[in-house]
């Protein structure tokens, strides 16, 4: 991998990892549109820790009661009803689907789940998913002429059931062309959250998932040597700068604004991968290493 590669691949995974288009199937896709070997899952998995540093730091003052919390909960009964408490032993609780997941089809993540064809179909899809809930949670914000805005739920609402559902939404990012934030975001508005309480809990349960599927990269990457360290280094800190602004930028945005813009955006790349692959002008396989 070159340096104007990794340069723009970081760009790519810091503006596409948090907001509901699929940061997996736009890395993929500039590698194949760019006649670049597609960098894979491993890259994926190392420049997201990038991203997640942007997280941690935006909300660091969340995560550090959290953490707080949970620890004293551990050993003080009394703590185990605080809200910050429950949240810590919700976002393990909501990690559990995406690691059993992540472990089970390793092989098919880092092979057949690669293929342009389901990557369109996942973009397509999950747009329309998520243009539903959009809609669904439109309608309950506004109010009408013999109706009253409906009361969504906020996250400390949230329950071990939620929790869980949030959690198999995000595993199913494990696919690309689905994404983390469009998946989870989607789940919370079918369940009645609010598109702030969605955003916020879908962006803490990507915590530990993320991390450690970096690291387990991180240590694969470097027993196998099959990684450009520098490239992909700096890949991963591009992708944090970005990644950062596009945190504070998308949580004011959400608070006000439809997801509709990101739908028909899915929807119509999704038809030009499909029309492309179709044509013979691309591979459903372009970029991928040969084996």
């Amino acid at each position: 991998m070159s340096w104007f590669e990794s340069l723009i691949l970081g760009l790519v995974q810091g503006l596409t990892e948090f907001l509901p288009v699929s940061s997996s199937a736009h890395l993929r896709l500039t590698a194949a549109f760019s006649g670049w070997e597609d960098p894979g899952a491993a890259f994926t998995a190392i420049t997201q820790i990038g991203t997640e540093a942007a997280v941690l730091i935006y909300f660091r003052k969340d995560i550090g009661r959290i953490i707080s919390a949970w620890t004293r909960s551990l050993t003080n009964k009394a703590l185990r009803g605080d809200p910050d408490a429950r949240m810590g032993w919700l976002v393990i609780v909501g990690s559990i689907p995406i690691g059993v997941l992540g472990v089970t089809l390793k092989d098919q993540i880092e092979g057949p789940f690669r293929d342009l064809r389901i990557t369109a179909t996942m973009l397509i899809g999950m747009g329309i998913v998520l243009g539903v809930a959009d809609r669904l949670a439109a309608r309950d914000e506004s109010s009408g002429k013999h109706r009253a805005p409906k009361q969504r739920k906020a996250l400390e609402d949230l329950g071990v059931r939620d929790g869980l559902i949030y959690g198999l939404c995000q595993a199913m990012a494990l696919i690309p062309g689905v994404s983390r934030s469009g998946a989870t975001i989607s789940g919370g508005l079918f369940m009645g959250y609010k598109r702030e309480a969605a955003a916020r809990y879908s962006f803490l349960l990507a915590i530990p998932a993320v991390l450690a599927s970096g690291l387990f990269e991180l240590k694969d990457a470097s027993e196998s040597g099959h990684v450009s360290w520098g490239p992909t280094i700096f890949a991963t800190v591009i992708a944090f700068g970005v990644g950062y602004a596009v945190i504070a930028w998308f949580m004011k945005f959400i608070s006000t604004k439809s997801f509709m813009p990101f739908v028909w955006y899915r929807i119509a790349l999704g038809i030009v991968i499909i029309a492309l692959v179709s044509t013979g002008a691309i591979s459903p396989h372009a970029g991928e290493p040969a084996h």
